[in-house]
């Protein structure tokens, strides 16, 4: 076993684990990776370095190059129904979609006249609406977008509909909604709350709503304390099991929140997304490198 993994419920996480497996650094030199998307029709990874303003591009066997540059401080990606990149731009502060000619249309950069925060995270649902995490990480140095006050007087989550093109805060309680993710059936939404970052009596959960019709959200509960660290990014599994980013690598929580095991990094992971061609191949960002590693589960989302 590979000595990067570390099972806690050795029934249920020993099925999730390729025994000889080993992490690989596909590349390193970010200041701050982030955002990875994997395109299974190219078999490619894409991530945004955040600080260097630019996204890059891991093909299997041909290497790193670099796929947008300016970025806009892009953060999270992932992609639409219809194959289309979408991005989430802390530093323009903005919802984009890469059409497929290439050319780039603004989703969404504002709520009822005022400009949104810095869009973080963002997934599609199987209705083709987009939700994504709008907390004020990029406007709040000049780091990962620009320094600006924020407008909307809160951080929400977002549902967009590209068919109408309404934009509706969904969930307006949380204090800095980071990495979202639905449940295998879409019967719950995981948000992560990653508050600790900039209080002192900031949270570092992941919380789990009941999605209902119109995507309406309840019943609000702590689905876990992430710890050390927090939950920048994570996926789910086609068994539910949830799989995130934390300070010492990717911890992986079964559905009613036990901690299952953990794939360890060598530097704080910052977001996952599974792909390769069957679906088994975990990418992990971290601070300043992209590792892999084939697992036993398979990601639920469809690259």
């Amino acid at each position: 076993m590979s000595p990067e993994f570390e099972i806690v419920d050795y029934e249920r996480f020993r099925p999730c684990l390729i025994a000889s497996a080993r992490l690989e650094c596909l590349h390193s030199g970010m200041r701050w990776a982030e955002g990875p998307v994997y395109f299974a029709d190219g078999d490619f990874l894409l991530w945004s370095d955040i600080p260097n303003n630019r996204i890059l591009k891991w093909t299997e066997g041909a290497g790193v190059t670099v796929f947008r540059s300016p970025s806009y401080n892009s953060n999270g990606n992932t992609r639409d129904r219809q194959g289309r990149l979408v991005t989430c731009e802390s530093g323009s502060r903005r919802l984009t979609r890469t059409e497929y000619d290439g050319s780039v249309t603004v989703l969404a950069d504002g709520f009822n006249g005022k400009r949104l925060n810095s869009p973080n995270d963002v997934v599609v649902a199987s209705d083709d609406c987009i939700w994504f995490t709008d907390p004020d990480y990029g406007i709040l140095s000049d780091y990962t977008g620009t320094r600006a006050e924020g407008e909307l007087g809160g951080c929400f989550v977002f549902r967009f509909d590209p068919r109408s093109g309404a934009l509706d805060p969904m969930i307006t309680t949380m204090r800095k909604p980071n990495g979202l993710a639905f449940s295998p059936d879409e019967s719950i939404l995981y948000v992560a709350d990653t508050s600790v970052s900039h209080h002192r009596d900031g949270f570092h959960h992941i919380m789990a709503w009941d999605v209902g019709k119109g995507g309406a959200c309840t019943n609000p509960r702590v689905f876990v304390d992430v710890n050390p660290g927090v939950s920048d990014g994570f996926r789910v599994d086609e068994e539910g099991n949830v799989w995130t980013s934390a300070g010492d690598g990717v911890h992986c929580y079964a559905p009613d929140g036990a901690l299952l095991g953990k794939i360890r990094t060598p530097e704080v992971a910052t977001n996952l997304v599974f792909g390769g061609p069957k679906r088994n191949r975990l990418f992990i960002t971290c601070a300043s490198s992209v590792y892999a590693v084939y697992v036993g589960a398979k990601g639920a989302q469809r690259p």
